[in-house]
C-alpha cells in the first residue's frame, strides 16, 4: 500500500518540521516547491499544506486536504471544480488573532497620537508641534467582524478603556469584555457613535464595497478607520477625500484596493494615512507562525486517520 504523500509549500523552521513529521507519521514529506514537481507527483499529493497557484490546481487529482497557511480564503479554492471531489479545504483562522491585532493597535496609536508626523518632522530635524491628540480611554470603537482578529483587537481595546461595540454576521452570545452586539444590519446606525471603526471582514459577496462612499460619509467627523481584513471592503477614492477634506482623522490600513497599490496612488502621499504592505499577518511573529503549524499538524493527523478536521472552510460563505 502507497504511503501518503504531504506536501508543504510555505516555509518552515526545523522544529516546524519535526511537529509535522509526528503528526503524519506514516506519510512521505515533499517539501521542495510545487513547480519543481513533475506532473505524476502532483497527481500522488494526498494533503497539502500552503497555498498553491490557482494554474496547479487541475493537477493536485488526488488531493484529500488542502490546508491553507491563511485565514482568508481566495475565490480560486472555492470556484466548482477547483478541487478533487471529496477534497476538504480548511484555513489557519485562529492563528492571526493577536500578531494582526499588535500592529493594528500600533497603527491606531501612530495616529491618534501624531507619531507618524513627529516621524516626518525628525526626518526633516523639524522641531514642529503638531498639536492636540486623542486618547482610547473614554472611546468608543466598532469592530465589524468578530472573528478571532477582531475579537482579538476589540479586547485590546476593552482593555485600554474603550467602549467596544461588536457586529457579527450572526447573532451568538456577546463575550464579556464587548460592551454591546449587533449584526450588519446595524452598521449604518452605529457608524457615528463610533470614534474607531475597525475592520476583519473576509472578502466575500456580502463584504465587497460594503463600505462605500455612503457610509464613510456616516461616520463621526475626526473618527479613525482601520481595516486588516480586505482592501475591498472600502471604497479607497472614497475614504482618500474623507480623510483629505478632514471629514476623518485618518485610516490605518494594512490591506488596499487595489492590491499592491500603484505607486502614483494619492493615498502614499495623504500624511493622516498610515499603510504597511499587508504584512501583520504572514510568518512574521513567530508566535503566529507557530499557530499556523499546528493547526496543519492536528489536520494532516486528523485526515489521515478519518477524524474531524477543524477549521473546514464554508465554500458558501467563503470562510
Amino acid at each position: 500500500m502507497k504511503k501518503p504523500v504531504v506536501s508543504v509549500i510555505f516555509p518552515l523552521k526545523e522544529h516546524h518540521v519535526r511537529i509535522l513529521r509526528e503528526a503524519a507519521t506514516e506519510a512521505e514529506f515533499r517539501l521542495e516547491p510545487l513547480s519543481q514537481m513533475s506532473d505524476p507527483e502532483l497527481a500522488e499529493i494526498t494533503c497539502l499544506c500552503g497555498n498553491p497557484p490557482a494554474s496547479l490546481l487541475p493537477k493536485l487529482t488526488g488531493l484529500k486536504l488542502l490546508q491553507l497557511n491563511s485565514a482568508g480564503v481566495s475565490s480560486c479554492y472555492l470556484a466548482p471544480g477547483a478541487l478533487p471531489e471529496g477534497a476538504e479545504l480548511c484555513n489557519a483562522s485562529g492563528a492571526y488573532g493577536p500578531g494582526i491585532a499588535e500592529h493594528m493597535l500600533g497603527m491606531l496609536l501612530a495616529l491618534t497620537k501624531k507619531l507618524h508626523l513627529y516621524r516626518d518632522s525628525q526626518r526633516l530635524a523639524d522641531w514642529t508641534d503638531h498639536g492636540e491628540v486623542v486618547s482610547i480611554q473614554g472611546s468608543r470603537t466598532l469592530v465589524v467582524g468578530l472573528g478571532d482578529i477582531g475579537s482579538e483587537f476589540g479586547k485590546r481595546m476593552a482593555m485600554l478603556g474603550s467602549c467596544v461595540t461588536g457586529i457579527r454576521r450572526t447573532d451568538a452570545p456577546k463575550p464579556e469584555w464587548l460592551d454591546s452586539q449587533y449584526t450588519l444590519a446595524d452598521l449604518d446606525r452605529l457608524l457615528p457613535e463610533a470614534d474607531f471603526v475597525f475592520f476583519a471582514l473576509p472578502e466575500t459577496p456580502a463584504t465587497i464595497g460594503l463600505m462605500n462612499r455612503e457610509r464613510i460619509g456616516r461616520m463621526k467627523k475626526g473618527a479613525f478607520l482601520l481595516n486588516a481584513g480586505r482592501g475591498t471592503v472600502l471604497d479607497t477614492e472614497a475614504l482618500c477625500d474623507a480623510v483629505e477634506s478632514g471629514s476623518l482623522g485618518g485610516a490605518g490600513l494594512d490591506v488596499t484596493d487595489p492590491e499592491p497599490l500603484p505607486s502614483d496612488h494619492r493615498m502614499w502621499q495623504l500624511p493622516n494615512i498610515l499603510l504597511t504592505p499587508h504584512v501583520s499577518g504572514g510568518f512574521h511573529l513567530p508566535e503566529t507562525h507557530d499557530r499556523i503549524v499546528q493547526i496543519c499538524a492536528q489536520n494532516l493527523r486528523a485526515c489521515l486517520n478519518g477524524q474531524l478536521l477543524c477549521h473546514i472552510v464554508n465554500r458558501k460563505e467563503g470562510y
